[in-house]
């Protein structure tokens, strides 16, 4: 009886609300619950996601699955109370996902860049790991520089003071340890013959600078686009860079089964933690995932809403990410959350 009491008084609190119409308002909340998962080594729309020509790919017998949150902007109370009591959605102030200086537009275009970007990284940090390293290259030299007379257009950077150049930003970073007026030695190449050369900084806006302006390369001999609309944010990179180096290495990482993750990489193959985890591993147990690859940062969180027959693989750079993938094909032990 007092089931059916409450039963009985929540209804006619409903129905009082619906009758001064407050269910169908809007409320400054946003719904999120579990988003499309994709294969990134699939089609979507009959399109492959990661699309490779002019070299040999592999196919797979399992998958590995990127995984996403879908977002209710417009939000009435009836489903923001739907969604406080689903143990598969969560419903969070407005403001974490449009913060109040940017527009729903502004929010989106932003997003839609930070995928983008997530893509980009994704293919360095993959044709890295497969052999296809990152090139530090001169593409100007300014007029009345340190490097002028000595480095040329085409240049690639190595090196400076003995210390390897893997990216540009080790170069800046050599070149700003020490003050302006000090001497660095520059490592390089020109047209395949090692070279060294001397240099001694100037400062320019304050920084002590070399005089040149760099690209960042990664020469390989083959194309490599992605092919996915209505997906946004960064953290499809480790998915990405993990069908990346699968499409194009000999060894299937999957073992035949579903496999899925998130979480945003570098350049370097380091992989970030992201928002949404609750609704990624509801998604991805929907899709059929035997495993989930979390980022370290996030797992706390992904043991605080674990989903069973979901084991969570704990991953903190790509190396790690694929031992974990070795060790779900082979059933050997591997860092969990």
């Amino acid at each position: 009886m007092k089931s059916r009491g409450v039963t009985v008084l929540l209804g006619a609190v409903i129905t009082v609300l619906l009758s001064f119409g407050v269910l169908s308002a809007p409320v400054p909340y946003v719904v999120l619950g579990p988003g499309p998962t994709v294969n990134t080594l699939g089609k979507e729309a009959d399109k492959e996601v990661i699309q490779i020509s002019g070299t040999q790919t592999f196919s797979s017998a399992g998958q590995l699955r990127l995984t996403t949150v879908k977002v209710s902007p417009e939000t009435k109370l009836l489903p923001a109370i739907a969604g406080w009591f689903s143990d598969k959605q969560a419903v969070v102030p407005k403001e974490l996902i449009y913060p109040p200086d940017q527009t729903e537009q502004q929010v989106e275009q932003q997003n839609a860049e930070d995928f983008q970007a997530s893509q980009t990284s994704a293919e360095t940090a993959a044709l890295t790991k497969l052999g296809y390293p990152i090139q530090v290259t001169v593409g100007k030299v300014t007029a009345g520089g340190a490097a002028e007379s000595v480095l040329k257009p085409g240049d690639v950077i190595t090196s400076v003071d003995g210390k390897p150049v893997k990216a540009a930003g080790d170069l800046t970073e050599a070149v700003r340890a020490k003050p302006a007026g000090s001497t660095v030695t520059v490592g390089y190449t020109r047209d395949g013959q090692p070279a060294q050369a001397t240099l001694t900084t100037k400062t320019v806006n304050g920084q002590p600078r070399i005089g040149v302006e760099i690209e960042q390369k990664q020469p390989h001999p083959f194309d490599l686009k992605f092919d996915l609309e209505d997906i946004g944010g960064p953290s499809a990179g480790l998915m990405f860079t993990l069908g990346i180096i699968d499409k194009l290495g000999a060894d299937d990482l999957t073992g035949g089964k579903i496999i899925a993750g998130t979480g945003t990489i570098d350049d370097q193959g380091n992989v970030g933690p992201i928002g949404g985890i609750p609704q990624k591993l509801v998604g991805a147990k929907d899709a059929g995932a035997v495993a989930f690859l979390v980022p370290a940062d996030n797992c706390k969180e992904a043991k605080d809403n674990a989903v069973d027959g979901l084991p969570l693989y704990k991953v903190g750079n790509l190396d790690e990410a694929l031992a974990a993938l070795n060790s779900i094909k082979s059933g050997s032990p591997a860092p969990m959350c």
